[in-house]
């Protein structure tokens, strides 16, 4: 086969941190092709990764004849950039979170569906062979019907969601535009959105169940701002309950690892798969496994989704750790929150899985 055309639309501080890097490394398997991204920024960025075409107008990247589009825009803008991707017969990789409304990422999943074509979330937990082996042990060991499930994340955004810095990963060559991440408009909400997106993805691909039901707490310290902290309750469809706390964490002096656990017990067993502290643990009543991790198996790889994308683009794999499904998943699941939260109640999902 030719060389997969790649185009990249939102060329901007992750994807020249993440995207643009792994398309370079591979330079000799893809064809980077087109980037769209801020006037102030977007000639320079495809020169740094040798682009040749460089527009402010995403069209342009669809123009391009692209095999496949990598969408690292404004969350607000995702269903319409990730949709017409699709429609003009690209595969897609598509930033969290997905859509901001549940209504759109299940209409993206059903396109992509129905013209055949990989969607994939950039959810970069599930592309590490950490993850990986825990998401083949919990489903080859059993641990039955889920009936708790525990979800706790930390991690540096507290600066970024504020507008009064930056975040570890940041690329220095491309500073996050703040209001990508603090404008409800375009970010949709703030740690929720930014980072539990995150949690939930690599959460809800451990179990087989979805979230029926969500009732969410929310604290934004700062005066007008978006939320740095949440806490969610939450009830599934078999009637297991589970909780999910996120917190913008400082920066630090010396910087610190990003926290996320996922605790679950079922019927016959629980597994705890902890990326903080390298550790992957099933208990069943007829056995107990441990995964034998290096240290720092658990700390994120940006490039991983860009390679996973890549590589089922180019057909060297059929396995999608982050599909359209979840993703939609998620963005159900985080508008339950976020509504709950404004209206004091319990909110209800979709109902779709």
């Amino acid at each position: 086969m030719s060389r997969p055309r790649i185009g990249v639309i939102g060329a901007g501080a992750w994807a020249v941190s993440a995207h643009l890097p792994a398309i370079r490394a591979r330079r000799d398997e893809v064809d980077l092709v087109a980037v769209s991204g801020a006037a102030a920024n977007v000639q320079r960025i495809a020169d740094m990764f040798d682009c040749p075409v460089a527009s402010v107008d995403y069209q342009d990247v669809i123009a391009a004849d692209c095999d496949a589009v990598i969408v690292s825009s404004p969350g607000g803008v995702h269903f319409l950039h990730a949709l017409r991707s699709v429609d003009a017969g690209a595969h897609v990789l598509c930033e969290k979170p997905m859509t901001l409304e549940p209504s759109e990422a299940w209409v993206l999943t059903d396109a992509a569906h129905t013209a055949d074509r990989h969607l994939v979330v950039s959810f970069g937990w599930n592309f590490m062979p950490m993850v990986r082996d825990a998401v083949r042990l919990i489903h080859e060991c059993g641990i039955g019907d889920l009936e708790q499930l525990s979800i706790s994340m930390s991690s540096q955004t507290r600066e970024l969601l504020l507008n009064t810095g930056s975040y570890p990963d940041a690329s220095p060559e491309s500073v996050p535009e703040p209001s990508t991440w603090t404008d409800p408009r375009l970010a949709g909400g703030g740690y929720g959105q930014a980072q539990l997106s995150h949690a939930l993805g690599l959460a809800l691909s451990l179990v087989d169940e979805r979230v029926s039901d969500v009732f969410a707490w929310m604290s934004s310290p700062a005066a007008g701002g978006v939320e740095l902290h949440d806490a969610i309750s939450m009830r599934f469809a078999n009637g297991a309950v589970g909780t999910m706390s996120g917190g913008s964490a400082h920066l630090g002096a010396n910087g610190n690892k990003h926290h996320l656990a996922v605790r679950g017990i079922g019927a016959r067993g629980q597994f705890l798969v902890d990326v903080d502290r390298e550790a992957v643990v099933v208990h069943t009543d007829a056995r107990d496994i441990a995964l034998d991790l290096a240290e720092n198996s658990g700390s994120y790889v940006p490039s991983g989704p860009v390679n996973g994308f890549l590589d089922l683009v180019l057909g060297r794999t059929t396995v999608n750790p982050a599909p359209g499904s979840l993703g939609a998943h998620t963005v159900d699941v985080l508008d339950a929150a976020y509504r709950s939260a404004r209206e004091g109640i319990p909110a209800s999902c979709s109902g779709r899985w």
